[in-house]
């Protein structure tokens, strides 16, 4: 693994947890399907599952998962030292990417072609989606024979769609800036309308390929997204990016779980990892909403005890950053362009898009520099916008130390995205450090 941060890399270890990533992020093709395959890691590990619909009694040295939506999840290493006096060491991330999702009647037939309408989820770059090689996945819920509701997730786990290109020809100005219109040039293409298309049925179809001892009535509704059939690689002479669909967030909800799986257990630890941060994270489930309180209130109901726990806890909200790139580098602040492969990034904003403040920062330098690495640091240019994470958010809503960090990367919000091979290993490690430390 190439690593110009200065940090001595276990080669082996390196390429094994590449390889984990590269099959999480290829399995985690919605929101639903990231939890789902992270709780098998977990389970595999130890956690047992909560349900909140039932009581807790939750027992120090013991580790626990609870699901939510069935898209945002929390993990958490109960410790063996009192968190009133230790704290929490806490790690958020989202589990949603942008996307194009289908409309809830989505069936189109024109010209002779069977087509899906589709709406766009979050902030979107439209244009690396057309001549996708696209498949669809999601969450379906049916009705059983006797009258039972159910949810299945489903995966057609093949090239199913594409969004053709208009021909250069046709558009002689296509290359000159023209706006893409998401309502009419968006709509994938199934194939030939030898027949009406009926979504419905073509999800029955998949739900009894994938689940054939589960008997399905009729599909009442459905959350089906969109994706590129291109699996993650390794690219580059020397392996040195990791591209794939989603690194923003899945990198971070990869990266958390990774640390957490080898948390000693001496301390506390949690990881968040909240749907519908692209949107606003207004949900039941996302950060803006009760899920994380909820669960803190339940194992410290006492008001003045949660308390006392939050004020010796901290929060290190992960969530891809923008690495300066080569051929934009005018789009960057001169003091603050991150580069790929030389160490994750402390996010800071002085109007609290990015939660970082002196404290938390220099919290993560101690630990980079514990580890030999050198944190680097973004700040957008003061004439320029900036984006924001479920940092902010996490903050206010709890009232929490926080800081917001990432992996530096490329093409943020396309279809495929790019980031360095060394920077999420590196950050696996600073986050290893910040669960076990003794005092945060």
């Amino acid at each position: 693994m190439s690593v110009g941060a200065g940090v001595d890399v276990d080669a082996k270890a390196g390429q094994q947890f590449l390889q984990r990533c590269l099959e999480f992020l290829e399995r985690a093709v919605t929101p639903f399907h990231a939890v789902a395959t992270m709780v098998e890691r977990l389970r595999a590990a130890g956690f047992v599952a909560l349900d909140e619909s039932q009581s807790w009694q939750l027992e120090p040295g013991n580790k626990y998962y609870v699901c939510r939506n069935d898209s945002s999840i929390i993990a958490f290493v109960y410790g063996r030292e009192n968190p009133l006096e230790a704290g929490l060491r806490m790690v958020g991330a989202h589990t949603d990417s942008p996307c194009l999702k289908l409309k809830p009647e989505p069936d189109l037939h024109q010209q002779g072609y069977a087509q899906l309408g589709v709406e766009v989820y979050g902030g979107v770059l439209l244009k690396p989606w057309f001549d996708r090689d696209l498949s669809l996945a999601g969450r379906v819920s049916f009705s059983r024979p006797n009258g039972e509701l159910a949810s299945r997730l489903v995966d057609f786990a093949r090239p199913v769609a594409v969004v053709p290109s208009l021909a250069i020809h046709l558009d002689r100005g296509v290359n000159d800036g023209r706006k893409i219109n998401p309502q009419t040039e968006m709509a994938p293409l199934l194939g030939l309308a030898d027949e009406k298309l009926d979504i419905r049925h073509l999800l029955k179809q998949q739900l009894q390929a994938q689940y054939p001892d589960e008997p399905v009535a009729e599909v009442l509704d459905f959350e089906i997204s969109c994706y590129d059939c291109q699996p993650p690689a390794l690219v580059g002479l020397k392996q040195d990016f990791i591209a794939s669909a989603r690194l923003d967030n899945l990198l971070s909800c990869f990266i958390g779980m990774e640390s957490l799986l080898q948390a000693d257990g001496r301390h506390s630890a949690l990881l968040v990892c909240n749907d519908h941060e692209e949107v606003g994270s207004a949900s039941a489930c996302g950060a803006q909403g009760p899920m994380l309180e909820s669960f803190l209130q339940r194992l410290w109901p006492d008001v003045q005890a949660r308390s006392q726990l939050l004020h010796h806890s901290v929060m290190i909200s992960a969530d891809n950053a923008h690495g300066i790139h080569p051929n934009y580098a005018a789009k960057h602040d001169g003091n603050h362009g991150p580069l790929l492969n030389q160490g994750p990034v402390i996010k800071v904003n002085a109007n609290q898009r990015y939660a970082t403040n002196s404290e938390t920062s220099a919290l993560f330098k101690l630990l980079a520099s514990e580890l030999g690495v050198a944190a680097q640091t973004f700040v957008t240019r003061a004439d320029m916008g900036c984006g924001s994470t479920i940092g902010p958010i996490t903050a206010a809503e709890i009232g929490v130390r926080t800081l917001d960090v990432g992996v530096p990367t490329f093409a943020m919000h396309s279809i495929r995205e790019l980031a360095g091979s060394a920077d999420a290993y590196i950050l696996t490690q600073i986050l290893n450090g910040f669960f076990a430390r003794a005092k945060v």
